[in-house]
């Protein structure tokens, strides 16, 4: 059995029209929500035991605050492949995993969060930004994902969990 922690970036900001869409950093809302979903990660005992992030500026802020607030101890890795990217492609990364690890948070973007969420359990949920699904794998290898192979334990919406 293996657990997907699915996390979409926190709220981006728009006000610098000379950034490109890679660049945005996160405005004050995301700079908000994001520890507020580590921290929610924490006390809910969901611990990954590796992050993959998306390189572009939001992603990586959104794990950043994330891991400091949860207080996660691995090292978060960067994969360029994340950003932009498919179904398909966010899958061939999971499939990358290292076996050891049977948790692991992947902080990405839409359409793929959503995409891969109903991919993998058949269920339509909406991830709005900072949104965290939590998915259970049925499987011991993470090569073995597949089509329907999760379940849908939960998704966090920070909107949600704030009010």
């Amino acid at each position: 059995m293996k657990t997907l922690y699915l996390l979409r970036h926190a709220k981006s900001s728009w006000d610098d029209h000379s950034l490109s869409d890679f660049e945005r950093p996160l405005n004050a809302r995301g700079l908000k929500a994001a520890p507020f979903i580590g921290l929610l990660m924490k006390e809910n005992g969901l611990t990954p035991e590796a992050i993959v992030s998306s390189p572009a500026e939001r992603a990586k802020q959104t794990a950043e605050l994330v891991r400091e607030a949860a207080g996660f101890e691995p090292e978060i890795s960067f994969n360029e492949r994340i950003y932009e990217a498919t179904v398909g492609t966010l899958v061939s990364i999971i499939v990358g995993i290292d076996n050891s690890n049977d948790s692991v948070l992947i902080v990405g973007h839409n359409p793929g969060a959503e995409g891969l969420v109903y991919y993998l359990t058949g269920e339509i949920a909406p991830m709005p930004t900072a949104a965290l699904a939590v998915i259970k794998l049925d499987i011991d290898n993470w090569a073995e994902i597949s089509d329907g192979r999760g379940r849908l334990q939960r998704v966090f919406r920070p909107r949600d969990e704030m009010s």
